[in-house]
């Protein structure tokens, strides 16, 4: 059974942002609370997006998103040739 790295994401983001919420509504006084905030954090931030951004660029060349001379000359060059009236 193969598990899609999409629905895995999503399961985490859900995760991290419940455990974000539940952490801000315990009572300032409980010790567990500013652990449940930075667990959620860290699944965000150091888990969900990671996976995220591995997923969303397979396949795609980085070259193409680099502003060198080429693709600076090739966006000036569409620039010239959209119409005045848009």
């Amino acid at each position: 059974m193969k598990i899609k790295i999409k629905y895995i994401v999503v399961l985490i983001t859900l995760a991290s942002l419940g455990s974000i919420i539940y952490g801000f509504t315990l009572e300032e006084a409980h010790p567990l609370a500013p652990k449940f905030i930075g667990g959620g954090t860290i699944g965000l931030f150091l888990i969900a997006m990671p996976l995220f951004l591995y997923k969303e660029s397979k396949g795609k060349n980085m070259k193409d998103y680099m502003l060198t001379k080429e693709n600076i000359d090739k966006m000036q060059e569409n620039e010239r040739k959209k119409p005045e009236n848009q």
